[in-house]
């Protein structure tokens, strides 16, 4: 009796957590995807372009290219994605920057993240704001629970009048 306790328990978080993975919306907008490696069962190994717009700043928008395993894993969600990932962001119609943004406020913000494995890994973007320069910088890196990777990358884009 004790043991279907637990396992029941032990279901209801399971669910919980699916619930968490799926509950946020996928910002990301794919834009195409290229085949690394032949699986034979499942879906190739790729890298896989995604865009997504800053949801704080109009006329922003990054472009992330990453890793994503396939086979049967990678099929059914269960695989781990490297931490590799590539980011180009520009401006893509006139910026009006946030007071919050402008003053250093939002300096570290979490503007995009993606789940690259079942539970405990994620790819994100941040953002940052050079007033010195007027520049926007977007970082993307990738983490765990318990430790993340150093492998990371950086864009920018200079804030220039829109015409």
């Amino acid at each position: 009796m004790i043991y279907l306790l637990n396992f029941s328990k032990q279901i209801k978080f399971f669910i919980f957590i699916l619930v968490l993975l799926f509950a946020f919306p996928l910002m990301a907008e794919p834009i195409g995807s290229v085949s690394t490696r032949f699986k034979f069962l499942g879906a190739n190994d790729k890298i896989v372009v995604e865009a997504f717009d800053d949801p704080d700043i109009a006329g922003a928008t990054c472009y992330l290219s990453r890793a994503k395993t396939g086979g049967i894993k990678g099929t059914v969600g269960v695989a781990e994605d490297t931490a590799d990932a590539s980011i180009a962001c520009r401006q893509v119609g006139p910026i009006e920057l946030p007071e919050d943004v402008r003053n250093g406020k939002q300096d570290g913000e979490e503007v995009f993240k993606k789940s690259t494995s079942l539970l405990f890994k994620t790819l994100q973007v941040v953002r940052f704001y050079d007033p010195k320069r007027n520049v926007l910088i977007y970082l993307t890196y990738s983490d765990r629970i318990i430790e993340g990777s150093p492998k990371n990358s950086i864009s920018t884009i200079p804030i220039m009048p829109w015409r």
